[in-house]
């Protein structure tokens, strides 16, 4: 078996640390990429009105672009993703309904400018279900994924 690192990033941090990681782990990687990509003022979080606050708060499905071939493949999968409203972005969960997690290790790892990593753990649980482990960490570089 293998395995496999995703992310979403808004701003590009998830990005470089999920990148770094997989490449230090030898893993594949998949960007989670929504169909319609996000714009600076959709994800300002200062606007109650902004895309990303109202996608949260609705709990709205955000339709992903592409697609992992062979994901049974994997045994184990990372999740990258910045923390909004102290949970995953709606686009990250989007993407998790699509795919069977039964029996796979699955660790979230969040970046995040100020917030915690609050139930992120519990919250994903209901989006991989039949998944053997799901852990949550906040983390700040791709060595703190490494140690874990």
């Amino acid at each position: 078996m293998s395995t496999l690192v995703t992310y979403f990033s808004a701003e590009g941090t998830t990005k470089k640390v999920a990148e770094e990681f997989a490449r230090k782990i030898n893993a594949d990687i998949f960007e989670i990429v929504p169909e319609e990509p996000y714009t600076k003022a959709d994800i300002n979080y200062l606007n109650p009105l902004s895309r990303c606050n109202r996608e949260q708060i609705e709990k709205k499905d955000v339709p992903v672009k592409g697609r992992i071939q062979d994901f049974d493949k994997y045994d184990t999968v990372y999740v990258g993703f910045p923390i909004w409203y102290a949970a995953a972005p709606r686009v990250v969960y989007s993407f998790c309904k699509g795919y069977n997690w039964e029996g796979k290790k699955v660790y979230a790892f969040a970046t995040s400018g100020g917030s915690g990593i609050g139930k992120t753990a519990e919250k994903l649980e209901e989006y991989v279900k039949g998944a053997a482990s799901v852990e949550a960490k906040l983390i700040h570089s791709a060595g703190e994924i490494e140690n874990w």
